[in-house]
């Protein structure tokens, strides 16, 4: 438990990155306290230089007795990283219409594949239990059901229509990289393939693969009305409306899957188109549509989140690299949207991908789907020691006869070794009602002899596991607006 001292005068972006430090150290935080617990001082001093070095253990923490100190440079270099503020001040853009991942202040420090912010706020724990002494300390367990990371698998629909076109693009663009042997295989596979669909065997072998670990994935599918510019554009390609997918929609919804919303390029800069895609998609889905994924991960950061948060949508699950794989925003775990702009929090959750298979194979030229598992593994190894989340991204149209030999075994590999490690399962949706919850856990009182009250003000009552130092845990009741439990 800790409780907070910061100076009145925090400017937003420096009590955002605050917030997002306590959230992610899952330190408890203490409104009352009858006995001494350990105090978090905010503090001012000089900046390391740049926001990838003020996220630095050294630079930004201070052990002592009873106290960590922590200085207002790297609560900033919080919102600039995690906020993706840099990014959105950005006039750069690429030929797709995004953001290049070098004006990414990760990147430029060649930091982007560890979660640095994460491994800060575990430093800031570990802090605070080596200088609580006998003062009392309890953390929030990370995730339900004693698990001790998470994955959230995810699939883009992004062909559904016209699949022999993109065969024969994905063999043009496999020749152009002189790989001959590769290319001719995709044009046997698909002659093969030829009166049949094999988009919708893609989809139901992964309903099969992911039913037989208990995987629930979040799907996200575009909406937009296709036109002969959309096509072209590789935007819209297919009718929403159309029987092939709404077969595949059906499928999806009669497996238990989540749907989200692949907003097409004009939602990037439009809440109207936002707000009409996510009500067609809704309607055909016949299920509430509360996140969304930008295609192409085409977005203008910041705009397009507020554009999200008009259309009604609760998540945004865009964040991520497109040439490359790794931590955009510094974090393994899901954090709150940031508005550089009108410097505020927006009611809106960010769920950042960490790893992308074409990210390798489109970007990194890397055709070989092992090592695609393999990096993504290395992912999941830094995700792992930070207690926090591996967003995935698997399209369903890599399948041989599309182009991408070898893909299908790949797939089966990386699910087993996901689950061989035992994490936390669950769709966007479900991740991010977990986090507001825990986030929102607070300790209402603390008594003398060390039991906390905790209450939420989320309006239901529920459990949550409670830590100590040593890691031993208890179930605690959190009770709305009044204290509940205790430990």
């Amino acid at each position: 438990m800790i409780r907070i001292e910061a100076p009145a005068s925090l400017r937003p972006g420096e009590r955002y990155g605050l917030e997002v430090l306590i959230d992610l150290s899952r330190l408890l935080v203490a409104q009352s306290a009858d006995c001494e617990v350990v105090r978090l001082t905010v503090v001012d001093r000089p900046s390391a230089g740049s926001a990838a070095a003020d996220l630095s253990a050294q630079a930004a923490l201070e052990r002592l007795d009873g106290e960590v100190r922590i200085g207002l440079a790297s609560l900033r270099a919080v919102a600039e990283v995690v906020g993706g503020a840099i990014e959105q001040r950005s006039t750069v853009t690429d030929r797709h219409g995004r953001v290049p991942s070098a004006e990414n202040p990760l990147v430029a420090a060649g930091q982007s594949r560890r979660p640095v912010v994460s491994v800060l706020a575990m430093e800031l724990r570990r802090a605070v239990i080596a200088v609580a002494g006998r003062r009392p300390v309890r953390i929030l367990a990370p995730w339900p059901d004693r698990h001790r990371w998470a994955v959230l698998l995810t699939h883009d629909l992004d062909v559904v229509d016209w699949w022999g076109l993109f065969s024969l693009l994905r063999m043009l663009e496999l020749s152009m990289k002189g790989s001959w042997d590769l290319a001719g295989r995709v044009g046997r596979a698909a002659r093969r393939s030829f009166r049949r669909d094999p988009v919708s065997r893609g989809v139901h072998s992964i309903l099969q693969l992911e039913a037989h670990h208990g995987i629930r994935p979040t799907w996200f599918v575009i909406c937009a009305r296709p036109t002969l510019a959309s096509r072209l554009a590789g935007d819209a390609t297919y009718d929403p409306e159309g029987s092939s997918a709404r077969r595949v929609l059906t499928a999806l919804t009669h497996a238990g899957h989540e749907i989200g919303l692949h907003g097409s390029f004009a939602t990037g800069t439009s809440a109207a188109r936002m707000a009409e895609e996510r009500r067609t998609l809704s309607r055909l889905a016949d299920t509430p549509v509360t996140g969304a994924r930008q295609h192409f991960l085409r977005m203008r950061p910041g705009q397009t989140q507020r554009h999200m948060v008009a259309a009604g949508l609760e998540y945004d699950a865009t964040w991520g690299f497109a040439d490359r794989n790794g931590f955009r925003l510094g974090v393994a775990d899901i954090v709150p949207a940031w508005d550089a702009g009108t410097e505020s929090t927006l009611p809106l959750d960010i769920v950042p991908l960490v790893w992308m298979d074409r990210a390798l194979s489109k970007y990194a030229g890397i055709e070989e789907p092992g090592r695609w598992v393999e990096d993504a593994r290395d992912l999941v190894r830094e995700c792992k020691l930070v207690e926090g989340t591996w967003v995935g991204l698997w399209h369903p149209n890599t399948v041989e006869p599309l182009g991408f030999p070898g893909a299908e075994p790949a797939f089966v590999s990386l699910l087993q070794a996901l689950a061989d490690d035992r994490p936390y399962f669950a769709s966007a949706h479900k991740l991010v009602q977990w986090r507001r919850f825990r986030r929102s856990v607070r300790a209402a009182r603390v008594s003398a002899d060390g039991r906390v009250l905790l209450t939420t003000p989320l309006g239901h009552r529920t459990l949550i596991a409670l830590e100590d130092e040593s890691g031993e845990s208890v179930q605690v009741q959190v009770q709305s607006s009044r204290a509940g439990g205790a430990a």
